[in-house]
């Protein structure tokens, strides 16, 4: 018959009269019939499962109010489960020749309750043979002794969920049994309810009231829509697979799933069938996950979750890929046109420039030098700042590929398995402890103490799981516990959304980690972690605290909007930070104190409300490779007695100095943190939580070149709101092969310099001011740099040091002034002023000047190239040769044309067979 020839209503009306069987048969019949069947999904399927009393809603108990994908498939999954129990039952074994006739043993219904053949269930169980049925009417039974079942059976209520109630304590020594739609309480004697060590048993529909369901290895369960009420729970001990699905667990005075011991080698019989089940209903996240998703953004629809929702208007905005301009900096950049770094024109009359030259005819070329490489804009920077695109999030499917172990763990099952479960109002929800295995897959759990332990060497797979509300962490892994967790929303907890300790060790990968009272993720005390691709983001405190030997990986996340940094290293913690965009954080996008020791490189450090990276006191560490930009305070701000290596990153369009080594003190001494907050990320209370414990054996760090002072290196530093890099500190310091360009403030500033600092062979470009300025009492020495097209003085130096053997060149106003120093040496340097002198001499200088070369920019210029104070008599000034334009420009033409290199040094040690074992330093010019 044509299902076009009649009415699709009236096939309907037909079909509703058929058996389950006899619509899986239509089914089958051909394409069209099947479509017909599965068109009656929303009406006659339905209707089908709601037709058996005990069955509660397939998205019970955390989202009962949504619609399944399809009731025919929760109904067909429903009837496979109730199966499973009675898979055992052994068949007749008859001859040969009766093979084609042998059937199964009919099995027995007894009845209990009043007015039926047993008024008690152990009379019942005495009397049933295997796989029997027996029947509990409506009541309450009571067992003053404990039950022992040593024949399979399968225990049901009749009647409404909640009117069949059994106080009872069942141990079972039988290979099978079930119980459906039944109250299980313990009795007065005994917390246990039921209890196995070999068989297999199935829970549906069941309501356990304050006592314990316990499974013993090689024994399993299976678990389904059950009720664990107050003092309820489930405790597991050493199964080899267990399997619990849509349960609500509730009020538990402790964790209300245990799971410890490692699974044992025997496995009873249902185990292959357990493993089937756990494996045909485990979502893998493969590209038809990918096509939801999709297809959810092409609805524009939000996730039901508010903080989904939260996080898809931040998205709207622009997201990890939106082009941001560089913002107005007026409340941010050092006002004025004189600030603390940059004398006033005024103090020296001598290069007071009262009329307007023409100049740039005779300029010395320096286009083209060693650092030229890093003064060229990236590709997608726009005069008015970076619109660069940031890196986006891999996902789950894309990281398994990557990482054969952590798709091992993801396929796994084994011991004890949850999902669809909802967890709340209670102490704990699961711990696995004492070498236990757990996967936890699509749970809920809720206003518990703590959502998660796994400690003791357990192992644990959590998969699309809400954590939320929890009183203290919401997943705490400690004592050498492993595992992946991937793909959670932990949220709004009140201690650390994950904390990893004492050696733990677990891979977790795109998850979504937000709104937490504290940190989003803590790895301390040993702890180690694969962190990646997650988002982690409006945290009350840092999104990644590493501390006390914590040393994670942690690649490729996106660390934003958190309320206070957004990685934050101290107390000897270490790790490897790589990959990540950190932005829109209130303090340091990442900030290193007190012994952190980690390697930052390659991360997007954008757009904070304070500044991109903190090295604070004693701390270490590499900062390579990194793009910091856009940030209101400093690119980098290093603290004084740090040790650290700032190495090949571009720190561009902060609001502040570009690279700021400061130590500054309070009143009462304490240290300030960056932009003039104190850090402290954690509080008194978190403190006193963890523990000190920390004697297990360090690991060798990570290569890196060994330094003794803090080095600036091959950084590109540009477009800051204040000088490029700024120094106040009391502590020796390098600066080499840098390229400082134009910045609102000086090139470099230096106003405190108790030690010597080094800068060697940097391009300091086009600032808005000086070049480079040197107040008084400060001791640095300036060699092989290149000092270009400066807004004020190429050098203006207050304090004592060397200049030796730079390219002075192209600045406003003088090429290099002297002033106040007590001893100051200026050597062999090539000095071209745009306007004022070459060389000025003021005030009671004290040194020499010596073997300089002086150009002059313009025949017009009535500055002398050489200028000493008439009442200086304390400068040397010796062997200097100076360039009017009428005699270099005819003579050495050939120089305007010519690069300018800057000055680079190689030094090598070389081992010798003398017996003084000297060496041999080679320099190359």
């Amino acid at each position: 018959m044509d299902v076009c020839s009649l009415p699709v209503e009236l096939f309907r009306a037909i079909l509703a009269y058929l058996s389950l069987a006899d619509l899986g048969r239509c089914g089958t019949v051909c394409r069209a019939w099947r479509e017909l069947i599965l068109g009656l999904d929303k009406t006659l399927w339905r209707q089908l499962f709601w037709r058996r009393p005990e069955w509660r809603h397939p998205s019970w108990p955390i989202r009962p109010h949504e619609e399944p994908p399809s009731w025919r498939e929760a109904l067909r999954k429903n009837l496979q489960a109730t199966r499973i129990w009675s898979l055992h039952a052994p068949e007749l074994d008859p001859s040969s020749c009766l093979h084609l006739f042998r059937r199964r043993k009919e099995c027995r219904l007894w009845h209990v309750g009043a007015g039926c053949e047993h008024k008690t269930l152990r009379g019942a169980l005495g009397a049933a043979g295997a796989y029997d049925r027996v029947l509990l009417h409506p009541g309450v039974y009571e067992e003053q002794a404990e039950v022992v079942l040593k024949v399979p059976v399968e225990v049901i209520g009749n009647g409404k969920f909640g009117e069949v109630t059994l106080l009872v304590s069942i141990d079972q020594q039988c290979p099978t049994a079930r119980f459906c739609n039944l109250v299980l309480m313990p009795p007065w004697f005994s917390p246990v309810i039921y209890k196995t060590s070999s068989g297999h048993v199935q829970l549906d529909s069941c309501n356990l009231e304050g006592g314990q369901l316990q499974i013993r290895g090689p024994g399993t369960c299976l678990v389904r829509f059950c009720s664990f009420g107050r003092a309820g729970g489930a405790s597991f001990q050493g199964v080899s697979l267990s399997l619990l699905e849509n349960c609500d667990f509730s009020g538990s005075n402790a964790s209300s799933v245990t799971v410890e011991g490692a699974p044992v080698l025997d496995r009873n019989w249902a185990w292959k069938h357990l493993s089937v089940l756990a494996r045909s209903s485990t979502p893998n996240p493969t590209a038809a996950e990918e096509g939801n998703r999709k297809e959810e953004r092409t609805n524009g629809t939000n996730p039901p979750c508010v903080a989904a929702a939260q996080e898809e208007e931040w998205m709207k905005k622009g997201g990890h890929k939106r082009r941001r301009c560089w913002e107005c900096r007026e409340d941010f950049v050092v006002k004025g046109s004189c600030s603390e770094s940059e004398p006033s024109e005024e103090e020296d009359g001598a290069c007071d420039e009262g009329d307007s030259l023409l100049v740039g005819a005779y300029t010395l070329s320096h286009d083209h030098h060693s650092l030229a490489h890093l003064l060229t804009k990236p590709q997608g920077w726009s005069c008015s700042g970076p619109s660069m695109e940031t890196p986006g999030i891999r996902t789950l499917q894309q990281e398994l590929q990557l990482d054969q172990e952590a798709s091992l763990l993801a396929s796994s099952i084994q011991g004890c398995v949850l999902r669809g479960c909802l967890f709340r109002d209670g102490k704990g929800g699961v711990l696995a402890c004492n070498g236990g295995r757990a996967r936890l897959e699509g749970n809920a759990f809720r206003g518990l103490h703590c959502g998660v332990r796994c400690v003791q060497n357990a192992r644990i797979v959590m998969l699309r799981n809400e954590v939320c509300g929890c009183w203290a962490s919401g997943v705490f892994l400690r004592l050498s516990a492993q595992g992946l967790i991937a793909e959670n929303d932990i949220h709004t907890n009140g201690e650390a959304g994950l904390d990893i300790r004492k050696g733990a060790n677990s891979i977790v990968l795109c998850n979504r980690i937000h709104g937490g009272l504290r940190s989003g993720i803590v790895v301390l005390g040993n702890g180690k972690a694969s962190i990646r691709s997650n988002k982690i983001y409006g945290n009350k405190e840092a999104g990644i605290y590493i501390l006390y030997k914590g040393n994670p990986v942690v690649r490729g996340n996106h660390v934003f909007q958190g309320q206070a940094a957004g990685i934050a290293v101290c107390e000897n913690g270490r790790g490897l930070i790589v990959d990540n965009v950190i932005e829109e954080n209130q303090w340091g996008g990442v900030d290193v104190r007190r012994g952190g020791d980690p390697v930052l490189r390659n991360n997007f450090i954008c757009h904070g409300y304070s500044d991109g990276v903190v090295l604070g006191d004693r701390s270490r560490g590499l900062v390579e490779g990194n793009h910091i930009y856009c940030n209101k305070g400093c690119g980098v701000w290093v603290m004084s007695s740090s040790l650290t290596q700032v190495s090949g990153n571009h720190i561009t369009h902060n609001g502040m100095y570009g690279v700021a080594v400061f130590c500054h003190k309070d009143e009462d001494g304490a240290e300030r943190g960056a932009g003039g907050s104190d850090h402290s990320f954690s509080g008194e209370g978190e403190l006193l939580t963890w523990e000190g414990n920390l004697e297990i054996e360090d690991e060798p760090p990570l290569f890196r070149r060994p330094i003794s002072i803090t080095l600036v290196e091959s950084n590109c530093v540009s477009h800051n709101g204040g000088a490029g890099l700024y120094v106040r500190s009391n502590e020796a310091l390098n600066v080499v092969g840098n390229a400082v360009h134009s910045n609102l403030g000086a090139g470099v500033s230096v106003l405190q310099s108790d030690l010597p600092a080094h800068l060697l062979a940097n391009c300091i470009a086009s600032n808005s001011h000086a070049g480079v300025t040197v107040e008084t009492g400060c001791c640095v020495e300036l060699r092989g740099n290149g000092i270009y097209d400066n807004g004020g003085h190429g050098v203006s130096c207050r304090g004592d040091g060397q200049i030796v053997e730079n390219d002075v060149v192209g600045n406003g106003g003088c090429g290099i002034r002297l002033m106040e120093s007590n001893d100051i040496r200026v050597l062999r340097n090539r000095v071209q002023p745009l306007r004022g002198c070459g060389i000025a001499v003021l005030g009671e200088v004290k040194g020499a000047v010596e073997n300089n070369t002086l150009f002059q920019s313009s025949p017009r210029s009535s500055k002398p190239l050489l200028y000493q104070d008439p009442s200086n008599s304390t400068c040397l000034l010796s062997n200097n040769t100076l360039r009017a334009c009428s005699s270099w420009r005819s003579a050495h033409s050939h120089l305007l044309a010519r690069p300018i290199t800057t000055t680079d040094r190689i030094s090598a040690r070389v081992e010798s067979a003398f017996p003084n074992r000297a060496s041999i330093v080679c320099a190359i010019l």
